[in-house]
């Protein structure tokens, strides 16, 4: 059975089938797949009851990431047949080679952690469809959540990697900038020198000439 929820933990219901099929497998005689015509008389299946699709997370996870389980229950009643961890690799379900409704689920006891492998199957294969969609949304949604805390917890893309270079002006050096009507280049020094630049200022600027004398008096 399924640990009971904690007090932090929520738990919603994905999907609902009223029904399915539980079958024993055979020994597996290839690695290619599992298929349904192998498992014998469809008819006699080992159970059958309801299947419900489970999200468990904790409200007090900063990653908001859950689990998800895919409970065999039975209809009347709601007693666990037999509960499979659902992953994000899908590696607990195994759609069959030879059919649409039927797969491989890979169920798991809670407390005791062993595990085994059942066949599975839908009467109707819309069942089969929305089981898949049920199972696609959640891992869907899972795969988004780490893709944030990843980004969360990496550096921003805008900031270049590498050490840190000083592209400041140093002291004495002096950089070139050309200008559109250019006559060669022109030099700006980062440091000034008033003294310098204020005589050869005052060398350059012409006196100022007296104003004209006033026309004569008639």
């Amino acid at each position: 059975m399924m640990n009971a929820v904690a007090d932090d933990e929520f738990e919603s219901v994905l999907w609902i089938a009223r029904e399915c099929y539980v079958y024993r497998l055979p020994p597996r005689t290839s690695s290619a797949g599992y298929k349904a015509a192998e498992w014998g008389d469809m008819e006699a299946f080992l159970w059958k009851g309801r299947l419900r699709i489970l999200e468990r997370g904790s409200e007090n996870d900063p990653t908001n990431s859950t689990k998800c389980f895919i409970r065999l229950e039975d209809a009347d009643t709601g007693e666990l047949f037999a509960n499979c961890p659902y992953t994000l690799d899908g590696k607990s379900v195994e759609p069959v080679l030879d059919s649409s409704r039927y797969y491989v689920i890979r169920v798991e006891d809670a407390t005791t952690g062993q595990r085994a492998f059942l066949g599975m199957g839908f009467p109707e294969r819309s069942d089969s469809f929305d089981f898949n969609v049920a199972l696609q949304d959640w891992t869907k949604r899972q795969r988004n959540t780490t893709k944030r805390e990843d980004v969360d917890q990496g550096p921003s893309p805008h900031i270049p990697s590498g050490p840190k270079r000083d592209f400041s002006l140093k002291e004495g050096q002096t950089i070139s900038i050309s200008f559109g009507g250019g006559h060669g280049n022109r030099s700006t020094s980062s440091t000034t020198k008033k003294s310098t630049g204020s005589a050869a200022s005052d060398a350059l600027v012409p006196p100022l000439l007296p104003p004209p004398p006033p026309p004569p008096r008639k």
